[in-house]
């Protein structure tokens, strides 16, 4: 079969922009008879425990509901393809997808304008959705890091720092359902600075979630790691610890299964990025600083009007770079997605990257060869040398 509705498949579930997809032109009649039913509806829905997509199977007398996390949906789609149904309808925010299967097994795929809402979001099957943080019940550390009052009300002067949280632990949580499970979970958090989002972080795991986790904070400054190791004393929160030191030059672990970077300046991103990869992390979220590397290296004809100007040069070459490490961990075997931050009204700075391990198979090997051809043609189209290729490349994590 054509390779093409594969990887659309794979890239709308990936950039979460499926909204439903029907697979219908079955082959056999009937269930009885161990067939297809006549029809499968896929759809998001939004879980406590994050996003999952429901295969709701349309048999003539029943219909039956199966959740699947998102790392494997759209194999799980690509699979009923191959067992026998004939068409598919996938709906996405950018476009409607027509997939048809002849006699001989060739695919087609169709492109057509989409008959979606682009801005429709997944449904809760849970209860109404509410922050994670929820104000009035105040989690001790809110209060000791003075962003709610001791009755558990927001202060007026950290509405940003609340809603930045909880936006946050939403990120944290779409992504829980990839950590392992049945031992201690490790999570470094580097340049960890005053540490809201670590202790918000730990809370959510290690205290409401209860899954056993250690915690480790890195910072370069001294009186802020001593600050957090006295909070976390006070808190009780025995498995959360503080150090000072250097993402570079930081050592002693063998393993991570979370990596969190937030404002790590420059290649010090890079640095906490490849350690990740080579701790075979399962989630990664980082939150890029100041970049300057790629603005100095930046070199191309066809952009000179762009780049002949410093404010446009500097903003479009923080936007490479991260183009640039997004594709450097889908090469290394990770799934990413750019996802806002926070309100760009206040800080420019409010993208972030989350990036999920995917799971070995052929499929992804060959995903991970046409996302490094790919990166080495935008890379040689820009005249750059990220930092972070060479990382990856001296650990081996990037392909030959």
């Amino acid at each position: 079969m054509n390779e093409g509705w594969e990887q659309a498949l794979e890239e709308a579930v990936e950039r979460q922009a499926l909204l439903q997809a029907t697979f219908s032109g079955a082959k056999g009649k009937a269930e009885e008879e161990g067939g297809l039913p006549p029809r499968t509806v896929v759809r998001p829905v939004r879980l406590k425990s994050g996003l999952r997509y429901q295969f709701e199977k349309h048999y003539r007398t029943k219909v039956l509901h199966e959740n699947v996390e998102a790392g494997e949906a759209a194999a799980r789609m690509a699979e009923l393809l191959r067992a026998g149904y004939r068409q598919a309808l996938v709906k996405t925010k950018e476009a409607d997808l027509q997939i048809l299967i002849g006699k001989k097994g060739k695919a087609a795929l169709l492109r057509k304008p989409p008959t979606g809402k682009a801005d429709a979001e997944a449904p809760s099957h849970d209860r109404a959705k509410k922050r994670v943080l929820a104000e009035g019940e105040p989690p001790a550390f809110l209060q000791e890091l003075g962003i709610l009052t001791r009755d558990g009300k927001v202060k007026a002067d950290k509405q940003d720092k609340y809603r930045q949280i909880n936006r946050f632990l939403e990120m944290v949580q779409d992504v829980a359902a990839e950590l392992p499970t049945g031992r201690e979970l490790t999570i470094v958090d580097f340049g960890c600075g005053k540490s809201y989002l670590t202790f918000a972080l730990y809370h959510l795991l290690a205290v409401e979630q209860k899954r056993p986790l250690r915690v480790i904070g890195l910072d370069l400054k001294e009186d802020v790691i001593a600050f957090c190791s006295q909070l976390a004393e006070r808190l009780g929160y025995d498995k959360l610890s503080f150090q000072v030191g250097d993402i570079g030059q930081f050592g002693g672990l063998e393993q991570a299964d979370m990596v969190v970077t937030l404002h790590a300046c420059d290649t010090a991103t890079d640095a906490a990025l490849a350690k990740a990869v080579g701790w075979d992390a399962s989630v990664i979220l980082s939150v890029p600083c100041c970049q300057h590397e790629a603005f100095r290296q930046i070199r191309s004809e066809t952009l000179a009007p762009l780049l002949g100007h410093g404010l446009l040069k500097e903003r479009f070459a923080a936007l490479a770079t991260d183009a640039a490490r997004t594709s450097l961990l889908e090469a290394a075997g990770y799934r990413t997605q750019v996802l806002e931050f926070i309100d760009p009204e206040h800080t420019p700075k409010n993208l972030l990257i989350r990036a999920v391990r995917r799971r070995e198979s052929a499929q992804a090997a060959e995903r991970r060869r046409q996302k490094w051809e790919e990166y080495g043609r935008y890379r040689d189209s820009l005249s750059l040398d990220p930092a972070l290729e060479g990382m990856l490349r001296q650990a081996g994590r990037l392909p030959d």
